[in-house]
Order: structure tokens, then C-alpha cells, then sequence
């Protein structure tokens, strides 16, 4: 698995955050059966700047904690089956890795969160990328069966990493 991590402002986070996402990653793809390798990018921004992108990307005028933009597109969430169809559009060749996606993360926002919600900001950290890497693969909460099940599969994977509230 190939991680490019851009940082755009200073995460200041006071744990191996490089670390703690090839881990949250990896285990995303593993108990999601994901069979092939990956390039991943995740970029840490500040609440402006995914402000902006978050306006720009789904005309929502207002900051967010994650945003995540997959390259493959899935019959159903976690259904791998159809990625050979789209393998032109979406393997490096250099690397010969599917290029899964972006995922873009507020450093501010998971110090707000973290707050808010009285956990550490490496729970909400991993959180938001285990979120983003089920969104990467399929799995979307616009209705409240797939909420639930997103839901359901978020906690297995942080439980997994032994990372609770």
C-alpha cells in the first residue's frame, strides 16, 4: 500500500499520525476483504481550507471534518467484484496499485470534535479515517439502513484496533 500524506498546516497532534493512519487504513482494507493493492492520499488541512474545498465540492458553505473522494464506483458497498471494469481508470502504472482515493481531514476539527465529544484526538483521527476509507470503498449513510450498517462497520474496525472512546 502506497499513503502520500500532504500536510497543508502544522496537524500538531500529539501522537504518530503518519503511524496511526497506514494503521487505520490497512485494517479498513483488511476486514473489508479489499483485494488489491492501494495508493491512498490523505491531505490534513485546516478549517478554511476544507471550508473551500467543501464549497467547491458539494456547495456547502460551511468547514467540515472529513471529506472523502473515491475513484472507483461500487454496485454495493464493499462489493469489489466490478473494479476490474474500471482498472484503466484506476491503477497506477507505475505502481500497478488501484488508486482508491482522497481523503481530506480538518486538523482543527478533530481537536474540536475530540472536545466536544469528551474522547481523545486520536479516537476522533482514526475515526474520521475509518469513516472516509468505508466511503473510499462504497459504503455511504444517506439512508438509515446504509447509515447503520456504515455505522456497524466503523466500530469493528476501530474495536479491532483496540481504539474506543
Amino acid at each position: 500500500m502506497t499513503l502520500n500524506i500532504t500536510c497543508e498546516i502544522v496537524p500538531g497532534f500529539r501522537f504518530h499520525y503518519k503511524e496511526l493512519a497506514r494503521r487505520v487504513i490497512e485494517k479498513s482494507l483488511e476486514m473489508e476483504g479489499f483485494p488489491y493493492e492501494t495508493e491512498i492520499s490523505l491531505t490534513l488541512t485546516g478549517n478554511e481550507q476544507i471550508h473551500e474545498i467543501n464549497l467547491q465540492t458539494r456547495q456547502i458553505d460551511r468547514p467540515t471534518d472529513v471529506l472523502s473522494f473515491p475513484m472507483l464506483e461500487y454496485d454495493f458497498p464493499g462489493d469489489f467484484e466490478g473494479i476490474e471494469d474500471q482498472w484503466e481508470d484506476v491503477v497506477n502504472p507505475d505502481t500497478d496499485e488501484i488508486m482508491l482515493g482522497d481523503i481530506v481531514i480538518s486538523a482543527e476539527k478533530v481537536r474540536e470534535q475530540a472536545e466536544a465529544y469528551g474522547h481523545s484526538e486520536k479516537r476522533e483521527y482514526a475515526f474520521l479515517i475509518t469513516h472516509s476509507m468505508l466511503h473510499l470503498m462504497g459504503y455511504d449513510h444517506m439512508e438509515p439502513e446504509d447509515a447503520s450498517l456504515m455505522e456497524e462497520h466503523q466500530r469493528m474496525i476501530l474495536r479491532a484496533l483496540d481504539i474506543n472512546r
